[in-house]
């Protein structure tokens, strides 16, 4: 059987497409979440430093396909820049996290941070992650 025959035999399989889309959208979250690391300038120790964590979890951030809103949120903070989150449904935007220019929208009380100073370590309890390790707040 040849590659060509052998891929076309996967992707009639029943659910294939939906497996191929959950795969683009892994795929995705990762190369996107180190593109913004590496535009930044910053090793995965880098940022592991100024979010206090270990340079693995970062490498475990990066690759995951779970990654909570709090994390994601604490990665991108590391990176000097903000998250925004958005249900889009048809013409219409709601807002859910982020986005400062719609007083409507809830927003997440931040806490300062520095883009150029690493970030002090937090003394808050731990909290489960997406992976089920525990990292503190």
């Amino acid at each position: 059987m040849s590659m060509k025959s052998w891929e076309q035999e996967v992707l009639a399989e029943p659910g294939a497409d939906k497996r191929v889309a959950e795969i683009e959208d892994e795929l995705r979250l990762a190369a996107g979440l180190t593109a913004l690391r590496e535009e930044a300038g910053l090793s995965q120790r880098d940022l592991a430093k100024r979010i206090g964590v270990s340079q693995p979890r970062v490498a475990a951030i990066e690759r995951s396909r779970n990654v909570t809103i709090d994390v994601l949120e604490q990665y991108v903070e590391g990176l000097g820049a903000h998250l925004e989150v958005n249900v889009v449904k048809g013409s219409r935007k709601v807002s859910l996290i982020g986005d400062r220019a719609k007083p409507h929208a809830p927003t997440k009380k931040k806490r300062p941070t520095s883009a150029a100073a690493p970030a002090p370590k937090s003394t808050k309890k731990s909290s489960s992650t997406a992976t089920g390790k525990r990292r503190s707040a």
